[in-house]
């Protein structure tokens, strides 16, 4: 498999991850925040991961970085229908871009790498505030990451 396709193809096992996990949280998840330590809310750590998919998006495209902006609101972050939008809106942003990567495009594929970086890292994020909130931990996170 190409690299592009190869690189593709781990974007979506991520935007799925994401996808699957607001489907399945409890409705007053996105407003918790892990107790006891400082923390935000679940809602902001998925704000973020809109807002670099957006950012990066634009990275990958044009091969510089625009500054981070995130369309989803504050507000939002607490509505499951408006984060699991705006979490399918941003993943369609990124396709496109990879999907148009040059893989001899050292700043563009440096783009895309660390637009993969952060998705892995607030799933490991998310992962501490779903035990740390007692929440359910969805399938595929439980088999992707041998979670019990």
């Amino acid at each position: 498999m190409a690299p592009v396709a190869l690189i593709r193809e781990r974007m979506l096992e991520s935007f799925e991850l994401y996808a699957e996990l607001v489907r399945e949280l409890p409705d007053p998840a996105l407003a918790m925040k892990l107790p006891g330590i400082a923390s935000n809310t679940l809602g902001a750590q998925l704000w973020c991961v809109v807002g670099a998919r957006e950012s990066y998006a634009d990275a990958i495209r044009s091969g510089a970085w625009p500054g981070f902006s995130c369309s989803l609101t504050r507000a939002e972050t607490r509505e499951r229908e408006a984060v699991a939008a705006a979490l399918a809106r941003s993943a369609e942003l990124v396709l496109p871009a990879i999907d148009d990567l040059d893989p001899g495009d050292d700043d563009r594929v440096r783009f895309v790498l660390r637009l993969l970086e952060h998705e892995a890292a607030h799933q490991g994020q998310l992962i501490r505030y779903l035990y740390g909130l007692q929440l359910p931990i969805p399938a595929r996170w439980k088999e992707r990451y041998a979670l019990a």
